[in-house]
């Protein structure tokens, strides 16, 4: 098993796969790569998911870590995660509307509501990288 230590790391690096993975997802659709399209949001679903069940594991057997900075870089900091963290809870919603209208073929729909999805995820995703990176070595312990 991994250990507890480590799955603030894993959190992001999951986190920056499911950016990659959106990004790529984007990128395909305009090409009409629809394939490929299709497995690159399918994995950032499932990248995500994955995402979801550890950070849960994590805070629910370690608990909360302090934010260690002070002055302008901690207002800053609890800006930016308080943006993370309301746009997390609005993009599950979201990203299962969206999900749902792709498989039962309503693309006319899934476009429209992918166009918000799309954007509200990608910054979750890198905020998320961005939150770990400043609570975990900028301002460590």
């Amino acid at each position: 098993m991994l250990p507890l230590a480590d799955f603030p790391a894993l959190d992001a690096a999951l986190n920056a796969a499911s950016a990659v993975l959106l990004v790529m997802g984007f990128i395909f659709i305009r090409r009409k790569n629809v394939a490929a399209h299709r497995l690159s949001m399918l994995s950032a679903v499932t990248t995500s998911v994955v995402f979801l069940v550890c950070y849960l594991w994590y805070h629910a057997h370690h608990g909360v870590t302090h934010f260690r900075g002070h002055g302008f870089i901690r207002g800053f900091y609890f800006t930016l995660l308080g943006s993370h963290t309301v746009l997390a809870a609005v993009i599950v919603p979201l990203v299962l509307i969206t999900l749902y209208r792709a498989l039962r073929r309503r693309f006319d729909r899934h476009k429209r509501i992918a166009r918000w999805t799309l954007p509200v995820w990608l910054y979750v995703s890198i905020t998320g990288v961005v939150v770990y990176w400043m609570l975990y070595h900028l301002h460590a312990r």
